[in-house]
Formats: structure tokens, sequence, C-alpha cells
């Protein structure tokens, strides 16, 4: 059975919009000044481990408008791992990208209980919403930045639902981002 890892950069205030320069968000970028070596390395070693990605279309259609033309390991594993993408357009993914289907619940459960290593979802807020509702989610990466961006999308929903996690991982970078590694109780 294959696991199901959420990774997020997120503010202080819960926003998960605009982590790297996106354009539309008054304070796009906000991790920028927060790198480090060590939380680079975090990254890489993540994406390197991962077998897929799973990403809402929004994620996806930034994703592979930004990595084809990087280059170096990262960027190397990025453009070559298989992506599984939650849209309804019918038109050719491209970048090793795969449709779900209708039924995103059932089809998410079926790459779960298939052969391989973990599936990764980066970014994607309104595909992780529905994962916690379902319960799908396996690992909830959090690296939460010293930054309060005063609004923007949320991925936690607004439904008065109760998950119990456990906390499996904390690591402080220099310049004060957190990463908390969450695992889901039954």
């Amino acid at each position: 059975m294959r696991r199901l890892i959420v990774t997020e950069f997120i503010t202080l205030d819960g926003v998960v919009e605009a982590p790297g320069g996106e354009i539309g968000h008054p304070h796009s970028g906000w991790t920028v000044p927060y790198g480090t070596p060590e939380l680079f390395e975090f990254k890489l070693q993540e994406i390197l481990d991962a077998d897929a990605l799973l990403l809402g279309r929004k994620t996806f259609e930034q994703f592979a408008e930004a990595w084809p033309v990087r280059d170096g390991e990262f960027a190397d594993k990025m453009n070559t791992m298989p992506k599984y993408v939650v849209t309804r357009r019918t038109d050719e993914l491209g970048w090793n990208a795969s449709r779900l289907g209708d039924d995103v619940r059932a089809r998410v459960a079926e790459l779960k209980a298939g052969e391989g290593g973990p599936i990764l979802v980066a970014g994607s807020a309104t595909l992780v919403r529905s994962l916690l509702v379902w319960s799908l989610i396996d690992e909830l990466r959090l690296l939460t930045y010293p930054v309060i961006v005063g609004g923007g999308t949320r991925m936690f929903p607004d439904d008065r639902g109760r998950a119990a996690l456990e906390l499996t991982r904390l690591d402080r970078f220099d310049t004060g981002a957190v990463l908390h590694v969450y695992s889901f109780r039954g």
C-alpha cells in the first residue's frame, strides 16, 4: 500500500497561496527570504523519495510551466516522475501526467492501494481540503514560515470536522521556518 503525503508551505495565518512568487497575491513569494541549505536539502530528499505527484489542476499548470525549463537533481526528478492530475480538462496534459477521472475519492484510494512508493501532494489546496475530509492522507508536512500575509487561500476545511494527528518530526531552520510532520491517527 502506498502512502499519501501532503507537503505544504504555510504562513502563520494559515495561507498556502503564492509561496514562491506566483502572480496575483500582494505578498507573493513569502517563502523566499526564509530559505536555507538545510531546508532545500529536506525538499530535495522529499521529492527524491516520492514515486509520483498528485496535483490539482492549478498547481499542475503552474508546475508544468515552471519546471521543464529548469535543470538539476530536483528538476530532473520533478520532470520525470509520473503525475496524477485532478482536472476536468479533456486536452492532452503532457509532462508525464494523467487525468484521474471523475470519482477522485475512489481513484485516489485505488492509487494508494497499488504498488509503489509514496505519492506526494504539493500545493493543490482545494484537492488537499477534499483529501482531508475523505481521510485519505497518511502524513501531513507543514513547513511553517514566520510571516503573516493577511489573507489568501487556505487548505483546511471549514466543516468543523476533527482529526487527531501525532507529531512525528519537528525541525527548526535558522531563518525561523519550522517543519512539522504529522501522522494521522486512526
